[in-house]
């Protein structure tokens, strides 16, 4: 039984009053009596209309399966669907053009595109690596994967693939930072002179791409350059194995990578109860206070890892400047839909854990505001908040944040706001999402595969869908990323915010990644995600290639590219001539994700892994990729392309596989033979009850098995 202590009428699991109270609260200046009251108010006043929000989306989602039951096995209407949806609320009007009005934003978020890092909260090695990735080596990124098309050999130091890495850095140099009558891969000395940089006597084409050096002039250990708005630093050091076989002494080249980094509460965590929500927040809270720390063991060593400090170095006039060492940090809260046994209000009820997570999030974050060269320079905090349907859901966002900050004290639109564009109703009324925060919203962000899993659930009735491949190639995905783009300039979002993409979703495939990823910036995305702070140093090349600012001012000036006819497409199976093998493959490779995933989020409590797909291809996972494999299941399973023996016997089959693939383990509970588990129960629930999942999320399957597993000690 978990214990509990009344606060303002609220029932508070002690170890997370105690950690509010004796932590969170000291130094921000505002009483426990003050914040407990303004709480309690909040889930009080706020929770029955986050409830009547709820129960809007279900009966709109009954509503539109209707629609496409009383329609079944006639042709698809797509005018009459359209009117449809206008008719019972679900598709808006558009209004009249705005902008938005955010104010107080860091600089890297307003005016420099780079890469952005997700993390889950609860992993604080993690988080610190991804708050640290601000900088990284591109000699490492070269070298340790296969970014240049090969890995390195096994064992030492390889000499030849590290000269194959010097090579194709001084490349990236010459192409960001031209000399004028030379090239680095000739240069041998790099120095300052009457405050400009010199190479072999020579001057950068460009020499305002000269920011600061360390060391001295004529020697420096470091020159700091940069080229759209993102910097580069050249390391010099000849006693360094690299740098001492080196012409020039270049021993690395650190490129400012991670901009910005998401520190996750949601999908990418297992946080069902007080014990978890207290290891999120305190790893927040270390971060805010800038003193979190973790401790590891590495090659027979322990090792502390720890926030990095600021960078400084001499301008070119002589003065001392400063350039941050660690990424500007969001946090991500979780959606509308999940409460929390942590807390319980005045009736017994367990509250919605999004309000939970606004205001200690935001309380958390005031140590940073009373901090001097912490997280934000402007002042502000940073909140992703996911899986909102509508602008009725966002304006219901704003609000609680208003509240919030008042009861703590804090002004009007200190918490900006990142709205995820992921679930269906808020993709086709994103202008007017956007206007319902007009004054906070800070970053827009597409994502795939819960937009996917969404639209799955949403036309559920509508047909079977096609092979997950090939929902891919639909009209649908490409007007939806395009329109985002440009409603989100049309807004004012330029200068002003975040305009992103997703997830790269195989981490060591870098060299695909090189290809394939600079289609974000040129699509006009000023951020994108990565999975690690490796991928982060090798994505921030791209932004050095494209130049996103330039391609965003066209992007404005030609108007939109798709329009909302084109995201109401279903992108169902046009035909169905799938032999029984093609329907058990598709149907294997998405169980095979699921068990992955779920056996370690329900036994392990790990929210994101990194699992291997059928071809034993490592993808990363989170709820987000196991939706849309439960969905897809559903889906087939409710239209009978598939019978449930034959998805029993692929769970049961693919179940083995995991195991397989997890024996090197030791935490590693095998779901074969019995698949009788309460991990493997989760992954059947997710399919075989999919299509009754409230807009087909995972997280009630989930965290009601994982707190029976917890239960069952």
């Amino acid at each position: 039984m978990t214990e509990r202590v009344e606060r303002a009428g609220l029932q508070v699991a002690q170890e997370l009053a105690e950690f509010i109270e004796t932590q969170a609260l000291p130094g921000t200046g505002v009483e426990a009596k003050t914040f407990w009251e303004g709480f309690s108010g909040l889930i009080h006043e706020e929770g029955p209309r986050n409830a009547a929000l709820l129960e809007h989306r279900a009966a709109l989602q009954s509503q539109i399966a209707q629609w496409h039951k009383s329609r079944a096995n006639q042709p698809h209407d797509a005018k009459a669907y359209k009117s449809f949806l206008e008719e019972i609320g679900y598709l808006l009007p558009e209004g009249d053009a705005f902008e938005i009005e955010t104010s107080n934003v860091d600089p890297e978020i307003a005016h420099v595109p780079g890469p952005q890092l997700v993390v889950p909260i609860t992993n604080a090695r993690f988080a610190l690596n991804a708050a640290n990735a601000r900088w990284g080596s591109l000699y490492d990124a070269f070298y340790g994967t296969d970014a240049m098309g090969v890995r390195p050999p096994k064992g030492g130091y390889d000499r030849g693939h590290g000269a194959r890495v010097v090579a194709r850095a001084r490349v990236f140099l010459d192409e960001a930072f031209p000399i004028t009558g030379t090239s680095h891969a000739d240069a041998q000395r790099y120095y300052v002179h009457e405050g400009a940089l010199l190479i072999d006597d020579q001057p950068l084409a460009d020499p305002a791409k000269f920011v600061g050096y360390r060391g001295h002039p004529k020697a420096p250990e470091a020159v700091l350059l940069v080229n759209n708005g993102l910097h580069v630093e050249l390391v010099f050091d000849r006693t360094h194995p690299i740098g001492a076989r080196d012409q020039a002494g270049l021993a690395d080249v650190f490129m400012e990578s991670a901009l910005t980094a998401i520190m996750d509460c949601e999908d990418s965590v297992a946080c069902v109860d007080a014990e978890d929500k207290v290891l999120a927040y305190s790893n927040w809270l270390g971060l805010m206070k800038g003193d979190l720390n973790t401790q590891f063991e590495k090659g027979g060593q322990t090792l502390t890892r720890a926030l990095n400090p600021d960078r400084v170095y001499t301008a070119p006039d002589g003065s001392e400047i400063t350039r941050k060492g660690r990424a500007l940090l969001w946090v991500r809260n979780v959606g509308h839909l999940m409460t929390n046994p942590a807390i319980l209000d005045r009736d017994g009820n367990e509250v919605f854990e999004g309000l939970m997570d606004g205001a200690i999030t935001t309380l958390i974050a005031m140590h940073d505001l009373k901090a001097q060269g912490g997280n934000s320079e402007r002042g502000s905090v940073y909140v992703v908040k996911p899986k909102m349907h509508g602008p009725d859901e966002v304006a219901f966002t704003d609000a609680c944040f208003s509240r919030i900050e008042g009861f703590l004290g804090l002004p009007a639109n200190t918490v900006k706001l990142g709205i995820m564009d992921e679930e269906r109703r808020t993709s086709v009324n994103l202008k007017e999402c956007i206007r319902a925060a007009k004054s906070r919203v800070a970053f827009i962000n597409t994502g795939f595969l819960d937009r996917t899993g969404d639209e799955i659930h949403t036309s559920m009735e509508a047909g079977p869908f096609s092979r997950k491949d090939f929902i891919k190639r639909k009209a649908w995905i490409g007007g939806y990323e395009n329109r985002n783009v440009d409603i989100g300039l049309e807004c004012g979002l330029m200068g002003r915010a975040q305009i992103g993409k997703g997830m790269w979703a195989m981490p060591d495939a870098m060299a695909a990644m090189l290809e394939q990823k600079i289609e974000h910036p040129k699509a006009g995305a000023n951020c994108a995600w990565v999975p690690s702070p490796t991928a982060a140093t090798l994505h921030a090349l791209h932004y050095h290639k494209v130049d996103v600012i330039s391609v965003q001012e066209k992007m404005r000036a030609g108007g939109r590219r798709a329009h909302v006819e084109t995201l109401l497409d279903i992108p169902l199976a046009s035909y169905q001539m799938w032999s029984k093998d093609q329907v058990l493959r598709e149907v294997e490779n998405n169980a095979q994700g699921i068990l992955g995933y779920v056996v370690r989020w329900i036994d392990q409590g790990v929210g994101c892994s990194k699992v291997p797909d059928i071809n034993d291809v490592g993808l990363m996972e989170d709820r987000a990729t196991c939706r849309i494999s439960a969905q897809h299941i559903a889906n087939w399973l409710h239209h009978g392309v598939v019978s449930a023996d034959e998805v029993r016997g692929a769970m049961e089959k693919m179940a083995k596989v995991v195991d397989a693939q997890n024996a090197g383990d030791p935490l590693y509970r095998p779901m074969a033979p019995g698949f009788d588990g309460i991990a493997y129960q989760a992954a059947c629930d997710l399919v075989f009850k999919g299509a009754e999942q409230p807009s087909g999320y995972t997280e009630p399957v989930l965290h009601a098995r994982r707190l029976e597993l917890k239960a069952a000690g």
